[in-house]
């Protein structure tokens, strides 16, 4: 995989011997890795190529690390993003700024590809996966959301990894929510803040978050003085300072992420930032190793 690895992952290494925050103590690593229920959230960055294609060898490495961590009898729901991303390029759409119809049939395209990828990985490693598409109203109304709750439990009890995504093909506040209204208005803006509230909904000890850079830097990753930060204690304005350099094709981005740490962290879960295009990352975070940003538990919101 080294060639094919964002400057970042590479530069790893030798970053993380320079961080700025404190080491963390390690019994949050020692939380980590006897954590039972673990949600993770997939970027779209770490599963497409640069060319728009999926990177097919990224997913099957990653559900080859989450197969392992369930081997290890704890329990894996999965978040992920990607879907509008892989309708694009099925449907060879180059332009950018698409209007909302086109995302909708984009994410219906891609959605199914999105999920082919992922049971034929599940399936070649002996497991089963599930799908299940969310709207806000899954959250809001007391029926559905307790239709939700069984169903997760059911598909954990059968060993089964579930798959969430919000259901862009009916649900428009996540693809065109209207600008400065992020996290507020809604109980969810983008799969980051989703995965957020579905680690807390189902009662989740770990939340990881990857992306395709290694966690939180002090400045843009490819600043030669970019530092990678090891913990976070508390958002403060510092902290959210060192996000206004961030990019890519998915709708979250750094930002999106601390906001989903800090909701996480302050209802007692620990969240681990970290770099999904590295081998065995999800391995390493779930071991409770030296990896990525850690987000503490209990950071004020």
């Amino acid at each position: 995989m080294g060639k094919g690895l964002p400057r970042t992952a590479a530069m790893v290494h030798n970053r993380k011997m320079t961080a700025t925050a404190r080491s963390v103590p390690s019994e949050f690593r020692a939380r980590i890795a006897s954590a039972h229920r673990i949600v993770v959230k997939i970027g779209t960055n770490v599963l497409m190529r640069d060319d728009g294609s999926a990177a097919v060898g990224l997913i099957y490495g990653l559900v080859e690390s989450i197969v392992n961590v369930r081997r290890q009898g704890r329990e894996v729901l999965l978040v992920s993003s990607g879907a509008i991303g892989m309708g694009k390029k099925m449907l060879q759409i180059t332009a950018e700024g698409l209007d909302l119809p086109l995302k909708q049939a984009c994410a219906a395209v891609g959605q199914i590809s999105l999920m082919s990828l992922y049971v034929d990985a599940f399936r070649h490693l002996g497991m089963h996966a599930a799908q299940v598409l969310l709207t806000e109203d899954d959250f809001l109304d007391p029926v559905r959301y307790e239709n939700l709750q069984a169903t997760l439990s059911t598909l954990l009890r059968l060993g089964v990894v579930p798959i969430i995504n919000e259901n862009d093909t009916v649900s428009t506040l996540e693809i065109d929510r209207p600008s400065g209204t992020e996290g507020l208005a809604h109980v969810f803006g983008d799969n980051d803040k989703l995965s957020a509230l579905v680690a807390k909904e189902v009662n989740a000890g770990l939340l990881v978050l990857l992306s395709d850079v290694d966690g939180l830097y002090t400045r843009h990753p490819e600043d030669p003085e970019a530092r990678l930060v090891s913990s976070v204690e508390k958002v403060t304005d510092e902290v959210l300072g060192f996000a206004k350099h961030s990019a890519g094709r998915g709708r979250g981005g750094m930002l999106s992420k601390i906001c989903a740490a800090q909701m996480a962290a302050s209802t007692g879960r620990i969240v681990v930032i970290g770099n999904g295009r590295v081998a065995s990352v999800m391995d390493r975070i779930c071991a409770g190793e030296d990896v990525g940003t850690m987000f503490l538990p209990g950071a004020p919101v």
